[in-house]
């Protein structure tokens, strides 16, 4: 049953354009990740298909009597309500308050909610994110919407909310940056790139190698425009004249391919700096136990860090991670032990919290004030360079703080570390509010960062990414050390028999839900330059050609229509997508329109390729 169609929707803030002609519809069954770097849409897609936002062009069809659950990015309480009052009063749909009431209190425990009476006041921001996605998930809907359903859960309970969304009958629109979330949940991706929406019928591994695919295919189109633009450059220099139909036909086409919107290669958040010498003492731990308020989180926690660390630091929420850390980079004290920090030691931190962001601030100014400039392996960069690094074009540098989405204060905030030129780097929940692209390059920034790194996080493909220790909070403030990636950690967890969420061994079946460890099985095949017939090797000498010097009649004929073909092939192409657009209600319609324009779309593809080999015959002519 289709429940939802976008039709060419726009949406604009101030005179930034945000979304721009996003068609696409969801069926009953439709269970959809949206992607896409941070800033370019996606929440406010969620928000408009909730019927929060209204769109500025276009249109959103709705079912007959659509449910609808919505689970913001920022959720909103009252503050004269209780934590349980605010949650029933969330859920829609169900008669019984008493009933409702009973099963808020069952999730919010389930989400380590204990304190039913507590004030949204007295609430952190993770905590009021998990009491509106208890609603959410309580709430009787047809179409779930979630922003960024997995901050600020630990693993546990992101491995619930996984297990429960994949066996949940109903559709799902959500946004998320948990790649194995994503790749376990979804059959469907929409990514939203420069305002335009494209949908991929796959879940998230299936994506990125469409997506590939679609650039090529832009690209080799792209190519080819190109190619064609300078023949009627040349066409046109000759002094073209506009006396017939065809002339006029082809002065159109050279202008339409003046003036079109050339294909922009995805930018790239990169920095290679060059960090701080780092001396053989760097941070030593001497049974350390730590905590606050008469309350002891770490017990007895006692390490040597080594030049080559690569370490994760993961346990349920609350039970003392952040604690922990702290200590390590001096922060804090510890209740008991020694912490002791190298004297060339030079830490970055990044925190949960962008709290040292100035909002009266602009982002140029924000970076400056940690360095004008950094060092590289490639020279020096300065701070308006590394903004255009980390997505901060020459506009955007001069915005002011608050003006920023979270995910762009996030990636502000790790530019302002990264370039500090740490040589210990702490991460304390980095994957929250970073989009994909932007934790693929801190992976790949990792891989060559020749320190330290300590790193606190629930995101299990970024710790198989990037850690090589796992130090597991268990019950009672003790942590227990496993080898490997968090993959692994879950094998040893299996293996002897512990609770891979925090309890004492032998506490629970262990290693359920695993995640597999992200693989790339590559096979690679090389030719070896033989030349082969009917699946025989060819040797001896053979009687070189004579190269042709003209066309042949057909060929000849061939090259006088082909860019009349063309003209007429493109013509229909765009016609029927505006017939699409105009009709996008009726299903029954609209896909009989899209299978003709799939077939014309492919006669014009193969009518550019032959143009293009009829070009080059041409000027090979005589060349010999």
């Amino acid at each position: 049953m289709h429940l939802l169609n976008f039709e060419n929707v726009g949406k604009s803030f101030l005179s930034k354009t945000i979304l721009s002609g996003v068609s696409f519809g969801m069926e009953d069954t439709d269970k959809i990740g949206v992607v896409g770097v941070n800033g370019t849409g996606k929440s406010t897609l969620l928000a408009i298909a909730a019927g929060v936002l209204e769109p500025d062009e276009g249109e959103v069809v709705r079912a007959r009597n659509l449910r609808i659950a919505y689970l913001p990015q920022t959720p909103e309480f009252d503050d004269e309500k209780t934590l349980l009052e605010n949650v029933a009063s969330m859920i829609s749909g169900k008669a019984d308050i008493w009933e409702t009431e009973r099963e808020a209190a069952e999730q919010l425990r389930q989400f380590d909610l204990e304190d039913l009476n507590a004030a949204p006041s007295q609430l952190s921001g993770g905590q009021r994110k998990r009491a509106a996605l208890a609603a959410a998930v309580l709430t009787p809907c047809d179409l779930l919407i979630l922003d960024e359903p997995t901050n600020h859960l630990d693993s546990r309970m992101i491995e619930w909310l996984e297990n429960w969304l994949a066996e949940r009958e109903g559709a799902v629109l959500m946004v998320t940056h948990d790649r194995y979330f994503l790749d376990r949940v979804t059959n469907g991706i929409v990514e939203i790139d420069r305002g335009s929406a494209y949908r991929y019928a796959a879940g998230f591994s299936g994506y990125l190698e469409m997506k590939a695919e679609r650039r090529d295919y832009e690209r080799a189109a792209e190519r080819k425009k190109a190619a064609l633009y300078r023949q009627d450059l040349k066409w046109m220099m000759r002094g073209a004249r506009a006396r017939s139909t065809k002339q006029k036909a082809h002065i159109q086409r050279f202008e339409a391919l003046r003036d079109r919107e050339k294909i922009v290669e995805d930018r790239k958040v990169y920095l290679e700096s060059l960090p701080s010498r780092l001396g053989k003492q760097i941070i030593s731990a001497e049974n350390v136990s730590a905590g606050y308020d008469g309350q002891i989180f770490v017990r007895d926690f006692t390490y040597r860090f080594l030049k080559t660390d690569r370490i994760g630091i993961i346990g349920p929420n609350g039970c003392g991670k952040t604690t922990l850390l702290n200590c390590l980079v001096g922060k804090t004290q510890p209740v008991s032990g020694t912490v002791e920090i190298g004297q060339t030691v030079k830490i970055g931190y990044f925190g949960q919290e962008n709290e040292n962001l100035d909002p009266s601030e602009k982002v140029i100014d924000s970076v400056r004030n940690i360095a004008e400039y950094i060092p590289t392996a490639d020279g020096y960069l300065t701070a308006s360079a590394m903004c255009e690094q980390f997505l901060f074009d020459g506009t955007l540098q001069y915005n002011l703080i608050e003006k920023l989405s979270g995910g762009e204060k996030r990636r502000l905030s790790l530019l302002r570390v990264l370039m500090s030129a740490p040589n210990v780097l702490v991460l304390d929940e980095p994957t929250n509010d970073l989009d994909i692209e932007t934790l693929e390059v801190l992976e790949d920034y990792l891989d060559h960062f020749p320190g330290v790194v300590i790193t606190v996080s629930h995101d299990r493909y970024f710790l198989d990414r990037v850690v090589t220790r796992i130090f597991a909070f268990e019950n009672g403030g003790t942590l227990w050390q496993s080898e490997g990636s968090y993959t692994d950690y879950l094998i040893h967890c299996e293996e002897e028999g512990r609770d891979p969420f925090g309890g004492e061994p032998g506490s629970t079946a262990a290693g359920e839900g695993r995640p597999e460890k992200g693989r790339e099985d590559v096979q690679e095949s090389a030719g070896k330059g033989t030349e082969e017939k009917d699946g025989k090797q060819k040797t001896g000498r053979f009687r070189a050609e004579a190269p042709k010097t003209k066309f042949s009649w057909r060929e000849q004929k061939e090259y006088d229509t082909i860019e009349d073909v063309i003209s007429g092939l493109e013509e229909k192409s765009g016609a029927l997508e505006k017939e699409m657009n105009a009709c996008a209600t009726d299903f029954v319609k609209l896909a009989a329109l899209t299978k003709e324009k799939e077939e014309t779309d492919r006669l014009l593809e193969e009518k550019m390729n032959r143009y293009f080999e009829l070009l080059e015959m041409k000027e090979s002519f005589g060349k010999e």
